[in-house]
């Protein structure tokens, strides 16, 4: 399915490393409004640090990540805690536009369901908290938690926490949500439920971002499947691609989470 929006999110020749690793070699990708790109590949093959590039949870080494048409970069000097203190404004203002959902849900235990959502629209939007509490109510409601408002983490299952999180992500209206292996640590009778939830989100037009093993997902939703491998894509292309990939380390990858 070809995507003829302009892009919203660009990816320029972005490098990471930890210490001696390098996790992110180099990789260029344009994400259009709309769109709902997949990314696949191995462990380690860079997938989860794309992902925190894009949101500046681990800022890229080398390279540029655009948002609508702005560069996000890290200040010239971390020494300056004026400077310091304004990017970190900044990147709060930019993650309310560009969700991000966990593997391991990043649920506050303290806090209630609706409390969880309440901070970021209190912190980050300035709301009211009468009009925080309406509005995690209203994206508690669209995720099937009506009964759980009140409840703490220790009293949902995995799936309801990461319902919690998708909708406390959703509340400050983000115009592209990234999901980090988001059904990965469920248990599988709970896996459907939160990919229906993404499955919506895809069919209501907001852009998406995806690392999943979920092939089944990605070839049902995605416009574009990404797979990596090395801190590289290898390929790209529509899912029809994928089911007669081009590339030997495609077709062996996939071979090997489809038998």
């Amino acid at each position: 399915m070809q995507n003829r929006k302009p892009s919203i999110l660009e990816v320029r020749n972005i490098s990471k490393s930890f210490g001696t690793t390098k996790v992110l070699d180099g990789v260029d990708l344009n994400i259009h409004e709309g769109e709902v790109v997949v990314v696949i590949g191995p462990s380690g093959s860079g997938k989860s640090t794309l992902l925190r590039c894009i949101n500046f949870i681990a800022a890229p080494d080398s390279g540029s990540i655009w948002f609508e048409n702005s560069e996000w970069k890290t200040p010239k000097s971390k020494r300056n805690p004026i400077a310091l203190r304004q990017h970190e404004r900044e990147l709060a203002g930019m993650r309310a536009e560009i969700g991000m959902v966990f593997q391991h849900f990043n649920v506050f235990p303290h806090l209630t369901a609706c409390q969880n959502v309440t901070l970021g629209l209190r912190k980050v939007v300035h709301l009211s908290k009468a009009d925080a509490e309406a509005k995690a109510h209203d994206y508690l409601n669209r995720v099937g938690l009506a009964e759980k408002f009140h409840e703490y983490p220790e009293h949902l299952s995995g799936g309801q926490k990461q319902r919690v999180a998708i909708a406390r992500a959703l509340a400050l209206e983000p115009k592209v949500m990234l999901f980090d292996e988001a059904t990965s640590a469920l248990d599988p009778e709970l896996i459907s439920g939160v990919l229906e939830e993404m499955r919506k989100l895809a069919l209501a037009g907001m852009t998406m971002v995806v690392v999943t093993h979920e092939m089944r997902f990605a070839f049902q939703v995605a416009h574009r499947v990404v797979f990596m491998d090395q801190g590289r894509i290898i390929e790209q292309g529509p899912p029809e691609q994928f089911r007669n990939p081009q590339e030997p380390r495609t077709r062996a990858f996939l071979n090997a989470i489809l038998e």
